[in-house]
């Protein structure tokens, strides 16, 4: 397909051996609002989501919000690329202490603060300390950043449209946000060690690769080695004919650091539809074919064998 074809051509760039940690993180610039530079003219930009309760809600309002997320994959625009991601990753106790609880007053409340403390604290680490966070990143190529600012504005609004439907909302993450998020995977268990300040580390020289990168990176045949930590990368070849709508929950149920990701290409209206009735073209060739064979033999009453018919 010619969207998959210029997606391809895009993305190709000429590999160099990295020489060093810094080199192997495939960012090549950054811009304080949140927008990276991933390749040679490609652009990116992360948001952050809330999770609705779709496990809990009945069957009307579940086939509502199945189609109010189709309305949300229809409206992205065919020139970009879509990565949901759901980051699975063991609490920071200290960071959640800090941002999240209470802090206590030395007062009579005090007891009723330390209560609700323990609740929170309780409700946190309830499925063995660990947390789930998603992800929305929007790619794409551009010719400068201001032209890459102006696409990502009008994503921003659409995006927070199709979520707020849906009962969630969306947070735009700055460059500070989304560098804590990768010194938290490539840094798993020292998520409380990050300390970055943009202005600062721009006034020093200094890159911001070298708050971020592991010690090391090694990478083998069938896994990678990064810092202390072993990792491997699986993918779905082949997606099965039924699937239930709580298989990525289930996925993202296993207690392990991980990064559970779906890659979305939107294709133009025009060329589904002529891939579509290249796919009906096909189909209905076979079935003439059949039927040529089974009248050959003498066979004119013969029926469509049921596969075809799907």
């Amino acid at each position: 397909m010619k969207t998959l074809k210029t997606l391809f051509r895009q993305d190709k760039e000429r590999f160099s051996v990295p020489r060093g940690v810094q080199d192997v993180i495939p960012i090549k610039a950054i811009w304080e609002d949140g927008i990276f530079l991933v390749g040679t003219s490609k652009y990116a930009k992360t948001y952050r989501f809330e999770d609705i309760n779709y496990s809990v809600a009945s069957k009307d309002d579940k086939e509502s919000m199945f189609l109010r997320y189709s309305e949300l994959l229809n409206s992205c625009d065919s020139g970009a690329t879509y990565k949901i991601s759901i980051v699975v990753k063991r609490v920071d106790k200290e960071e959640f202490i800090r941002d999240i609880l209470i802090p206590l007053r030395g007062d009579d409340l005090d007891v009723y603060i330390k209560e609700q403390n323990q609740m929170l604290l309780d409700e946190a680490t309830g499925s063995n300390g660990f947390i789930q966070q998603k992800y929305i990143t929007v790619s794409i190529c551009k010719k400068n950043i201001e032209e890459a600012r102006n696409f990502f504005s009008r994503v921003s609004t659409d995006l927070s449209a199709h979520l707020n439907r849906l009962g969630s909302r969306i947070f735009v993450l700055d460059a500070n946000d989304k560098l804590r998020l990768l010194h938290d995977f490539m840094r798993s268990s020292e998520e409380s060690a990050y300390a970055f300040d943009l202005h600062d580390a721009v006034s020093k020289g200094h890159s911001f690769k070298d708050y971020i990168c592991p010690d090391t990176f090694e990478f083998e045949k069938d896994h990678f080695i990064m810092g202390d930590k072993y990792g491997r990368v699986m993918f779905l070849r082949s997606y099965a004919n039924f699937i239930k709508d709580d298989f990525v929950s289930k996925l993202c149920g296993l207690n392990r650091n991980m990064v559970l990701s779906i890659d979305i290409i939107p294709i133009p209206t025009d060329e589904a539809v002529r891939e579509l009735e290249k796919r009906v073209l096909g189909v209905e060739t076979n079935i003439t074919n059949w039927q040529r064979k089974q009248n050959s033999n003498n066979n004119f009453s013969a029926v469509v064998p049921y596969d075809m018919e799907l």
